[in-house]
């Protein structure tokens, strides 16, 4: 991690929600969630906030060896929103706790602001981090 990698970081990142990235995409597998309204799935969305919580840190970063994983969200999802209409997050890096990063998330889609909260990722080396999930898959 950089020295520059500190509280304040602001990164806003917009995307056109298509059609497969809505409920029914979600899980093609899961008959109740192909059932369910064409509308920005939950799942993605919050995918769609650790992806610009990523791109949010990854200049402060000695990137490709160290990255960020996910380990909290906590995050409401207030509004639907069909597919064609444009996301945007918006998110602020407000605290830096050795390795553990905490963000403050929100979406907007033009029309509603459709999340807000707060989102946890966590600085890792990539090789050791491999190394760790190896060893774990070999219980399987």
């Amino acid at each position: 991690m950089k020295e520059t990698l500190k509280p304040g970081i602001r990164y806003q990142h917009s995307f056109v929600i298509p059609k497969t990235k809505t409920v029914p995409a979600l899980y093609p597998e899961a008959e109740e969630f192909v059932e369910m309204p064409e509308v920005f799935a939950t799942g993605f969305l919050v995918g769609f906030l650790e992806w610009t919580c990523i791109k949010a840190v990854n200049p402060y970063l000695d990137w490709p060896r160290e990255q960020t994983v996910g380990t909290h969200v906590d995050v409401t999802h207030e509004a639907a929103t069909p597919p064609g209409l444009e996301v945007t997050a918006t998110v602020e890096l407000i605290a830096v706790e050795g390795r553990k990063l905490v963000f403050d998330v929100q979406a907007h889609d033009g029309v509603d602001l459709i999340a807000k909260g707060r989102h946890e990722r966590f600085v890792i080396n990539r090789e050791k981090f491999d190394a760790r999930v190896a060893e774990k898959a070999k219980l399987a």
